[in-house]
């Protein structure tokens, strides 16, 4: 039965999803991405808060086939996205939240974990796309990173949800020269993080 099969399941929502959010401004890149998260918020009104800088689906999918990493602020985040597409392309998944030495500057600095991962990770060689689910402080961490420090940041997927600082920090981001998908308010999370990463993934064919 339909039902019981998880591809009819998926199939039969994108068409629901299809039909709730009707027309869009967008690109078909732009709104292959849109009912990915939708269909994983089952938010219908996230449709018009999912903000594209020029050509970013197709920016992250050169980064990823020149062999980018994916770098998550989270665990939770990196365990959604699909890593065996990604390994196709030569680039890794890694998330460095609880990496040791990022513990300990941490508590020796007084600043969050988040913003230490990130930090380590932006000085890491090789092209990078930043996927930021979780973490306010870690989104504004790469902006200040590229604007002061003149690190460049290669591409941001940045859906941080929360009350405080997360809607500022995508704001900031939008307002950025960063290519980037991003969300605006207050929603977002590591599954909205996810899907748009995946949908990116799934755009580049077998």
């Amino acid at each position: 039965m339909e039902e019981n099969n998880p591809r009819e399941i998926e199939a039969k929502s994108m068409r629901m999803i299809d039909e709730e959010i009707g027309n869009l401004n967008c690109t078909e890149a732009e709104r292959k991405t849109i009912k990915r998260v939708v269909h994983a918020s089952a938010d219908t009104d996230l449709a018009t808060k999912v903000s594209f800088s020029p050509g970013a689906a197709e920016k992250a999918q050169k980064l990823i086939r020149e062999g980018a990493d994916i770098i998550t602020d989270v665990t939770m985040l990196k365990s959604g996205i699909n890593e065996r597409k990604l390994a196709q392309y030569g680039g890794e998944l890694k998330c460095f939240i609880r990496d040791e030495k990022v513990m300990e500057a941490a508590e020796k600095t007084g600043l969050t974990r988040s913003i230490m991962a990130v930090r380590k990770a932006a000085k890491l060689p090789g092209k990078k796309i930043f996927a930021i689910g979780n973490a306010p402080t870690a989104l504004f961490e790469l902006l200040r990173l590229n604007e002061e420090e003149n690190l460049k940041i290669d591409f941001i997927v940045g859906t941080p949800v929360g009350f405080v600082g997360a809607a500022e920090s995508k704001e900031e981001l939008m307002q950025s020269d960063i290519p980037h998908i991003s969300l605006e308010g207050r929603k977002g999370g590591s599954a909205i993080a996810a899907s748009i990463v995946n949908s990116i993934l799934y755009m580049m064919g077998d």
